[in-house]
């Protein structure tokens, strides 16, 4: 049970599972595909399909395993929980039929409960209001979340809140598991709104659904966090979903106390862990005033002040922590290239050791369960060339096996990843990561700056990556300055430097792995998502010599207009949302000159390659009028470019048919400029 990011899904009790938006229909974005892949390659449909598998989780005493499945069978779809021994794991499951319903996710509450999301999809008329939503909408698909409690013994289900009738005909989501009560196994804590749409903690009986409301939140409130079972921190969130307040109380306490405030996304310098061992505290990952890396500490609830770091690595924010079947720590968890993990628990280190070397130190192995004992452990791995799998550990039996891979992708298809040491036109050293096409051959390159800024790329599973790897062409991924999880120093490098300094790090980047592998210098285009996206624009802007097209999905366009943005929509107290962009973009009043040369809309003369502009119509981090500027200036300018809208979406998160479309649409453009 660990919570992580970078890449590593949240497997985790805790975790919050949340609606995914509308999307747009494939026909809104396709564009017409030339197959030049490489040899013995997978397709680009390939990359979309899935083995059915939508979710794993290991019983409290490790004696079972339920894999929740996604059956099609003639045209007919069902869903399906397959119970398997864990001590002999290729024998006959037992199967549990759901039915023919979109289920999500899956968590083994007790012996005798397994807990499955589910997804209630309803079109309705416009102005309507649908069975699952007293809201009138304009009509299309709404999407109501549930929790059904199965009996694996028996297959008999219930739904959560079943006694509140009203809630489950007015209420879009009822998933929210906030975390399971050990001391009283027959009942979980869950987050249901109020009839004024206040949310509120409520205790859940997992054998007949009767929920019980114990506490509200504040208008803001959006999640709690427990130790013990008690409610000891809470999450208010402001009304553009930017910024978190958070609260802590300490036990038998009813009185909130505000701890401080963090961000959503971008540079985050607090996490909750679990529990300390210790009444009136908490384990968190935090960066303290003065500080360079986020590390384990203990935070006392009464005092405010955190004790020293419990786990701390110089260069490396942890990511997480490892907790038991009781959300006891047993260790931390960081990024270098890859997942490692220091633990508590000094035992299992070698196990881990193990589990990496049985992928030759190619993949991440993530802790997802512990059973009771501490002898089964679930994991779920991905890698370069791994999309993902469950793998069951049996540290008695010395096994390791694979339950449940989540794709039909074949790794020796698809290209080998590694990394690679950047020395810098200023001499310092970056870290950066080059997928080669199958087979190796050189050829075209595509550059892929990440998204953030200040987030960052491991080797880890990447499907846009290996799409465009399966095309025959090599994909660089630079962690120039200004990246997240190497501390705050070296993120504090690409301050007011976005339109030079961290664009030379992913043009020195280039001008290695181009002389290092004999990669085509008069084949090369740079694409990216977000930060990634303003970095492919100013990098059409500062090099067209270099590259031949130029990809932004969500991107930037306007450095004064993007500030102007966030001031307008800081509702936080002395402006703390503009203040941290100002600090990281440049101050209006006084860098006027350098963010406008940063600015590529304000440059589009210079851009002579074709460009893609892509962005979601209701994006609330980027606003999509960044991209139809760009496009107007672009399109003024007389310049070649596409422009794509995806309705119904925010920031890049549209579904696989959208997806696929579009990097049809990308490949187009590649094969074009590479031909």
């Amino acid at each position: 049970m660990i919570e992580m990011n970078n890449g590593v899904p949240r497997l985790t009790r805790r975790a919050v599972l949340t609606a995914g938006a509308a999307v747009a229909g494939l026909a809104a974005v396709a564009g017409p595909v030339m197959a030049r892949t490489a040899p013995n390659a997978h397709t680009l449909a390939d990359f979309f399909e899935r083995s059915g598998v939508r979710h794993v989780c290991l019983s409290p005493s490790g004696d079972k395993v339920a894999i929740l499945r996604e059956l099609n069978e003639a045209g007919s779809r069902r869903a399906v929980v397959d119970i398997i021994d864990a001590a002999n794991p290729s024998a006959p499951p037992t199967r549990r039929p759901i039915g023919d319903i979109d289920c999500e996710a899956m968590v083994w509450a007790k012996p005798d409960s397994l807990l499955v999301w589910v997804a209630l999809k309803v079109t309705i008329k416009p102005n309507n209001s649908s069975a699952q939503s007293l809201i009138a909408t304009g009509g299309g698909e709404i999407t109501s979340r549930r929790v059904i409690s199965i009996n694996p013994s028996t297959g008999a289900a219930v739904v959560l809140f079943e006694n509140q009738r009203q809630r489950l005909r007015a209420t879009r989501n009822l998933g929210g598991l906030i975390d399971f009560l050990h001391d009283d196994p027959d009942h979980v804590l869950m987050i249901a709104p109020t009839a004024i749409g206040v949310l509120a903690l409520h205790k859940v009986n997992v054998l007949t659904g009767a929920a019980e409301q114990i506490e509200r939140g504040s208008n803001n409130t959006y999640w709690w966090a427990t130790a013990g079972g008690v409610p000891v921190l809470r999450y208010d969130i402001n009304s553009i979903g930017s910024v978190i307040s958070i609260y802590v109380r300490t036990p038998g306490d009813r009185n909130w106390k505000f701890a401080r405030r963090v961000r959503v996304e971008e540079a985050p310098d607090f996490a909750y862990i679990g529990e300390a061992g210790r009444a009136g505290a908490v384990l968190v990952a935090s960066r303290e005033d003065g500080e360079d890396v986020m590390s384990i500490r203990e935070l006392d609830l009464a005092t405010l002040s955190v004790g020293p770091p419990i786990a701390s690595r110089p260069g490396a924010d942890v990511t997480g922590g490892v907790l038991d079947r009781r959300e006891h720590y047993l260790g931390a968890a960081y990024f270098r290239d890859r997942l490692e993990y220091d633990f508590a628990t000094p035992e299992l280190a070698p196990h881990h050791r193990a589990m990496n070397r049985f992928f030759a130190d190619e993949c991440n192995v993530a802790f997802a369960d512990i059973d009771a004992a501490k002898n089964r452990i679930l994991t779920y791995v991905t890698g370069p060339r791994e999309p993902g799998a469950w793998y069951l550990y049996d540290r008695a039996a010395r096994s390791f096996v694979n339950l449940a891979p989540r794709t039909t992708l074949v790794a020796e298809r698809l290209g080998k990843a590694e990394a690679v040491s950047v020395r810098t036109r200023d001499g310092a050293e970056i870290r950066a990561y080059l997928t080669a096409p199958p087979g190796g051959t050189p050829g075209p390159l595509v550059v892929l700056p990440h998204g953030g800024p200040e987030l960052r790329d491991v080797l880890d599973w990447d499907r846009q990556v290996q799409i465009l790897a399966s095309q025959g062409w090599w994909v660089l991924q630079p962690n120039f300055r200004g990246s997240g999880g190497y501390g705050l120093g070296f993120a504090g490098q690409g301050w007011k430097r976005w339109g030079d300094r961290m664009q030379e790090d992913i043009e020195d980047a280039v001008d290695q792995v181009v002389a290092a592998k004999g990669l085509d210098r008069n084949r090369i285009a740079i694409m990216g998502s977000s930060y990634g996206g303003y970095a492919a624009l100013m990098g059409a802007v500062r090099r067209p010599d270099l590259y031949k097209a130029a990809i932004s999905i969500c991107g930037v366009g306007d450095l004064p207009d993007i500030l102007a943005w966030e001031r307008r929509n800081d509702d936080t107290p002395n402006d703390e949302v503009y203040g941290f962009w100002v600090k990281r973009i440049g101050d209006p009043t006084v860098d006027r000159a350098a963010i406008e040369a940063g600015s590529p809309r304000r440059r589009v003369s210079e851009i002579r390659c074709p460009v893609i502009l892509v962005h979601g119509a209701n994006d609330p981090v980027v606003p999509v009028y960044q991209s139809r500027q760009m496009n107007a200036a672009l399109r003024g300018a007389g310049k070649t470019v596409d422009y794509v809208e995806v309705p119904d979406a925010g920031h890049g998160d549209w579904e696989d048919d959208v997806e696929q479309g579009l990097m049809g649409r990308y490949i187009a453009l590649l094969n074009r400029v590479f031909a």
